[in-house]
């Protein structure tokens, strides 16, 4: 346990962070899954507001600090290229 009490004003604002962080990634992962079911379905509209709301959320969490942003781009980049390739399977 910490002695200092800057130390302890460190721990109480770690995990202030730590739960608001893990509430969001967790957020994230369910649009992620939301995207993926909606491309399973192939439905346009499904997939586009899913995409839209993804890259969304990736950009927040990026602008906040919770993901670094070469990986939130990286995995916008994903999400979108899925989506691109479930709108091309439902056009042939």
């Amino acid at each position: 346990m910490a002695n200092l009490k800057s130390s302890k004003k460190d721990i109480r604002r770690i995990t202030k962070r730590r739960a608001r962080n893990l509430s969001a990634k967790t957020a994230l992962k369910t649009y992620v899954k939301k995207a993926r079911k909606a491309g399973e379905s192939g439905q346009e509209t499904a997939v586009t507001a899913a995409a839209s709301a993804v890259q969304k959320f990736f950009d927040k969490a990026a602008q906040k600090g919770i993901l670094h942003p070469n990986q939130a781009a990286r995995r916008k980049s994903r999400a979108m290229k899925a989506a691109h390739k479930a709108l091309a399977a439902k056009a042939v």
